[in-house]
């Protein structure tokens, strides 16, 4: 488990220079700057302020730095980039796979396997399950007592339910003991992801999917396909953790009989499965209702909000990268 925390395989050249930022919200090429220095590397751009700007001392970097913004601004991608630029042993993992090594481990012993470290990066904090994360506080304050630095993304709390909401406070309410560690930087910006895919989620007929299947198999592709319900009942039965397991090998993902859910317990596995799937870069085949409209009852209007959109994004892009012909869709 502590062998695989590095960053997931869509971010394995994940670098500064690769980060696009948006030249309509200026804090994103802030922010790359900003994570530079705390990798320890030199921006390439100049210094505002003229002449006399390039002398002007840089504040002090802390030890710890959280990326706040809305989903699909790149904060994962600068993650991995401050992960692959920093020196030393490091790890890099989802705030789950945190929370799963110390139940795995137990508490003194993960902290002694940390100890010591250089870096540790967490993507998507969890503000919304207080347990776990007065237990990461904890663990995460002994390791920077030790020296380690801590780079950060967050998910924001079930009280934010604006799409547009920054969760840095929150963050640092929930961690009180080690928010004076923390620099915050705010990244505007709307999703990337729609500047490439726009609309819906792109979804087949039964027919097209079965032969749209059988094409990717004899062409030498892994194809996991299940009806959706089928798949539902699964994640169900298996920890969140393990999910990255079920993907191994896979090179497509197809989904029979698509629907709307009204669990929000399914929902919130589906959404925790999907972000393995997006960050395996599995694109997805499915019939049925369009997979950005599956979240029924009024789910995207509640408390989880940021989590459901993000997952509508990373849907839209998913089945827009199985490069489905254009005879196959269905409005």
């Amino acid at each position: 488990m502590v062998a695989a925390l590095v960053p997931p395989p869509q971010f394995d050249t994940a670098s500064f220079e690769s980060y696009r930022p948006d030249p309509e919200y200026p804090s994103q090429a802030e922010a790359v700057e900003m994570c530079m220095r705390f990798a320890g590397k030199k921006p390439q751009t100049k210094s505002s302020g003229g002449f006399f700007g390039m002398f002007k001392r840089q504040p002090e970097m802390k030890p710890g730095i959280y990326l706040d913004g809305g989903f699909g601004v790149g904060k994962t991608h600068l993650l991995a980039s401050i992960w692959h630029a920093h020196p030393g042993r490091k790890y890099f993992g989802t705030f789950l796979e945190y929370t799963s090594l110390i139940g795995a481990l137990g508490y003194q012993e993960a902290v002694r396997t940390m100890r010591g470290c250089q870096l540790i990066a967490i993507d998507e904090f969890e503000l919304d399950d207080p347990g776990d994360t007065m237990m990461m506080s904890k663990f995460l304050g002994e390791l920077v007592d030790s020296g380690t630095s801590i780079a950060a993304t967050s998910n924001t709390p079930p009280n934010a339910l604006g799409e547009g909401r920054f969760a840095a406070q929150d963050f640092l309410r929930e961690i009180t003991k080690l928010a004076d560690v923390f620099q915050t930087l705010r990244i505007d910006g709307t999703d990337y992801r729609r500047r490439d895919f726009e609309g819906h989620a792109v979804r087949v007929s039964d027919g097209s999917l079965a032969r749209l299947v059988d094409e990717r198999v004899k062409a030498g592709g892994v194809v996991a396909h299940d009806r959706f319900d089928d798949l539902i009942a699964h994640l169900a039965k298996v920890h969140p953790s393990k999910y990255i397991r079920m993907i191994e090998g896979v090179t497509a993902l197809a989904l029979d009989d698509v629907h709307e859910l009204h669990d929000q317990a399914d929902a919130l596995r589906f959404v925790a499965f999907i972000d393995r799937v997006y960050d395996a870069e599995i694109p997805i085949i499915a019939s049925g209702v369009s997979l950005d409209g599956i979240f029924a009852g009024g789910m995207i209007d509640g408390g989880y909000r940021k989590k459901y959109l993000r997952c509508v994004s990373r849907l839209i892009a998913s089945t827009g990268a199985a490069n489905i012909p254009e005879a196959d869709h269905l409005s």
